[in-house]
C-alpha cells in the first residue's frame, strides 16, 4: 500500500490526476473539506442541539465529527444521534463546530502529502488546544489517519462503536425500544482489517432488543470493502455493476438481510447506491448503526 501512495503522490505533483480527484484536492485546500462546501455551514447538522462548542465551554471528550456526517444531509442523523446518545448517558463532551478541518486521511491516500500535512498541523494545533481527555470519531478513516498518520498525538482515540459499547457496559446506556429487524453487519476496512476493531460493532448490534443478527459468510478479516476508501468515494468504476458494493448487497438479500448496519460514512453512501442501482429499495436498507439506536432510544 506504500509503494500504491508514493506513486499516487508523484501523480498529483505531475498533475496526472482525474478531473474529480483534482476538484476534491482543490476543494480540501481551500474548503478544508472534500465536498465543495463553505465551511461556515460545517456545523449545521447540529442547529437546535444542546451541544458544547469547546471554544466556549471546557468538555473531557471531543466529538470529531467528519466531513461526510457534517456536509451530508443524509448523513446528519448520525451525529445527531451521538449527541442524543452522550446527552443520555451523561458524556461531558464537545464538539469544535466550524472550526474542524478535514482529517486529511483520503487527502493522503490520493496522493497529495503535501495538504495532508497541513490538515494534521491544523488539527493538533486544535487538539492541543483544549484540555480534552480522549477523542471519539464517527468515522473509521478518521480513526486510521489519526492512529496512525499523526505521530505524538497523545489523546486516546475512539471509534464510536468502542464508545458506546463501552456506555453499555458500564450501564450508563441502555435501549429501552425494540427493532424487529434481521439485520447483516458490514465491516468498513478501516476500522476491521486495518486496525482489528471487530467485536464492539458486533456486541452494541446484539445488544438491541428486537433485533435478529446476521453475518455475512465474507465477513471481519475477510469481509468484502465497499470501494469507497482510498479516493474512491470520487473516481467513477469503468463498469459500475461490477463494483463490490453491488456484490454487497446481493450476499446481504441471499442470507436474508432486511437490513446492511455499517459504521462509516463512506460504506453507508457506497451500499445505498447499490441498492438504488440495482433497484433493491423494497426488499433491504442500508442503516448506519446510531440511525438504529435512535429508533430504540426513548
Amino acid at each position: 500500500m506504500d509503494m500504491v501512495l508514493t506513486l499516487r503522490s508523484v501523480l498529483v505533483e505531475d498533475g496526472e490526476i482525474p478531473t474529480k480527484v483534482s476538484d476534491v484536492l482543490k476543494s480540501i485546500e481551500v474548503r478544508q473539506n472534500p465536498w465543495g462546501v463553505g465551511q461556515h455551514a460545517r456545523s449545521d447538522w447540529a442547529e437546535g442541539l444542546e451541544v458544547k462548542n469547546l471554544a466556549d465551554a471546557e468538555a473531557e471528550v471531543l466529538y470529531f465529527v467528519c466531513c461526510t456526517p457534517a456536509f451530508d444531509r443524509r448523513l446528519h442523523k448520525v451525529p445527531r444521534t451521538m449527541v442524543k446518545t452522550f446527552n443520555k448517558a451523561g458524556v461531558d463532551f464537545g464538539i469544535l463546530g466550524n472550526d474542524e478541518v478535514c482529517c486529511g486521511h483520503e487527502v493522503k491516500r490520493l496522493g497529495d502529502l503535501w495538504n495532508s500535512e497541513v490538515l494534521r498541523e491544523t488539527n493538533l494545533e486544535n487538539f492541543t488546544k483544549y484540555p480534552i481527555k480522549q477523542i471519539v470519531v464517527n468515522s473509521p478513516h478518521c480513526y486510521n489517519a489519526f492512529l496512525h498518520d499523526y505521530p505524538g498525538l497523545e489523546v486516546p482515540i475512539k471509534h464510536y462503536t468502542q464508545m458506546i459499547d463501552e456506555l453499555l457496559t458500564e450501564g450508563r446506556l441502555a435501549f429501552t425500544g425494540e427493532f424487529k429487524k434481521k439485520v447483516v453487519y458490514h465491516d468498513p476496512c478501516f476500522l476491521g482489517k486495518h486496525n482489528n476493531v471487530f467485536d464492539e460493532p458486533r456486541r452494541v448490534l446484539q445488544s438491541i432488543p428486537g433485533l435478529t443478527y446476521l453475518e455475512f459468510d465474507r465477513s471481519r478479516e475477510r469481509s468484502l470493502c465497499c470501494e469507497g476508501g482510498g479516493g474512491r468515494m470520487w473516481i467513477e468504476a469503468f463498469d459500475a455493476k461490477d463494483r463490490t458494493a453491488n456484490i454487497r448487497v446481493k450476499e446481504a438479500i441471499e442470507l436474508g438481510a432486511e437490513v446492511i448496519a455499517t459504521a462509516c460514512p463512506f460504506c453507508l453512501l457506497m451500499l445505498e447506491d447499490a441498492v438504488k442501482n440495482g433497484g433493491y429499495e423494497e426488499q433491504i436498507k442500508v442503516m448506519d448503526i446510531m440511525e438504529i439506536i435512535d429508533q430504540v432510544l426513548d
